[in-house]
């Protein structure tokens, strides 16, 4: 952070910024442009979002004065305005990936297909793309990050969202040389994967979210995403389909993630997991082969061994990515991606019997949810991503309640480019 305070300061007292453009103003976006409004040389220079009043609000409510903002579609005038120093907010996503002087794109939609356009325009136009948007890079982020690479720019992962705040507790163990057995995070809501929307109604208006978000976290969809992030960008598995979800606190966290012959729950070390009773933060539970490290470990009192826990008790979301904008544009560097390839998915499952004919919806909402598997099995079984469902996906058979989806259960909508990406991804990377 020194180093992000001293080159940023460099960049403003030389009269320069970094520019980025935010693609969605619900509350991750809003948020973010609240925080980069107290960053010197960081500037949240162009907003989109479908309804431009919650855009030009979001900039408002932060203090950039109305008469510096300026509404258009147009790319153009986009451009023009940009050069001039003005705030440019729009409904259409492409002046966010196509306009000159905009360095960095966040995604701050959370819909697969919304982030797979917004991602793939950004790499075309040799921007760095910043996803605030995990449900999108749970099912075709590695394509996004090798067409990123060839392209010569940085696909990434948050800093302060789950999978980045673990990243680097991960990173840390792994680069200080210590084996990395279990990583994952707490879960911070009770999980009901029959929950809907319209029993979340009044807790999310409360919350300021909307009900399908809401939903998303306490079915626990979101976590299943977030954890297959985390197996794609590491390599580490679920050790079964859906992980174990422990209730631990620390101090016994490292006797119940453990192997079942030693008494915990474990079938294997290299791991993805998620504990009721350690939310909001994240962990990684690591070990030494070293004698004296042990004794080191045990002499900082990081407990008995063999196995020790590492764990930040807090993430802060859209407020930690201007660390990986950041590092995007000064060091090329990713704070997370898919580096490993598909290594697990989040699989479709039916919250209620489905008939022929019927259609299902979106993530966070009243006929599936999700949970993650290797994805190797789901290969092996056919089952579907849930980042490719929506509201157009036909269902061709019946399905029970609490059934997986396959493939061959829906019609998907195949001019998605979601879809076309996972496709893709799925004949190039496997």
């Amino acid at each position: 952070m020194f180093t992000m305070n001293n080159k940023l300061q460099e960049l403003y007292n030389s009269g320069k910024n970094i520019r980025v453009s935010i693609v969605g103003a619900g509350k991750m976006g809003k948020g973010l442009i609240s925080q980069m409004s107290r960053i010197k040389a960081m500037i949240p220079a162009l907003v989109v979002n479908r309804h431009v009043e919650k855009a030009v609000d979001a900039l408002i409510s932060t203090g950039f004065s109305k008469e510096d903002i300026v509404v258009t579609d147009s790319l153009e005038d986009a451009n023009f305005y940009l050069e001039r120093g003005k705030f440019v907010v729009s409904e259409n996503t492409e002046l966010a990936t196509r306009a000159n002087l905009i360095d960095v794109v966040v995604d701050a939609t959370g819909v697969p297909e919304v982030g797979a356009n917004v991602a793939l325009d950004a790499i075309d136009n040799r921007k760095h793309i910043v996803m605030l948007n995990v449900e999108t890079d749970a099912v075709v982020g590695p394509i996004l990050y090798r067409k990123a690479k060839e392209a010569g720019v940085v696909y990434t992962g948050t800093a302060g969202d789950e999978p980045g705040a673990t990243m680097e507790l991960y990173n840390f163990a792994e680069g200080l040389g210590f084996d990395v057995l279990v990583i994952g995070k707490g879960k911070n809501n009770p999980l009901n994967v029959y929950v809907t929307p319209d029993m979340l109604y009044e807790e999310a208006m409360k919350k300021e979210l909307k009900p399908g978000m809401l939903t998303e976290f306490v079915d626990g969809t979101n976590t299943m995403i977030e954890l297959t992030s985390l197996a794609n960008a590491t390599g580490l598995i679920p050790d079964i389909r859906g992980c174990h979800g422990v209730e631990s606190d620390l101090k016994n966290l490292t006797n119940i993630l453990s192997l079942k012959e030693d008494g915990g729950v474990l079938n294997s070390y290299g791991v993805v997991e998620f504990v009721k009773g350690i939310a909001p933060g994240v962990f990684i539970i690591f070990t030494t082969d070293q004698e004296e490290v042990h004794k080191q470990l045990k002499y900082l009192s990081m407990g008995p061994g063999p196995n020790y826990v590492l764990y930040r008790p807090y993430h802060l979301t859209c407020l930690e990515t201007p660390i990986t904008i950041f590092d995007a544009c000064f060091y090329k560097k990713a704070t997370i991606a898919p580096v490993k390839g598909q290594v697990a998915d989040t699989v479709t499952v039916a919250k209620k019997d489905l008939k022929v004919g019927d259609r299902l919806d979106n993530i966070g909402g009243y006929t599936v949810y999700g949970t993650i598997e290797r994805h190797d099995i789901a290969k092996k079984e056919n089952l579907l991503p849930i980042g490719l469902i929506d509201e157009n996906t036909i269902v061709k058979k019946d399905i029970k309640k609490g059934q997986f989806i396959t493939y061959d259960m829906v019609e998907l909508n195949k001019d998605k480019t979601v879809y076309k990406l996972r496709r893709l991804q799925d004949k190039n990377i496997g």
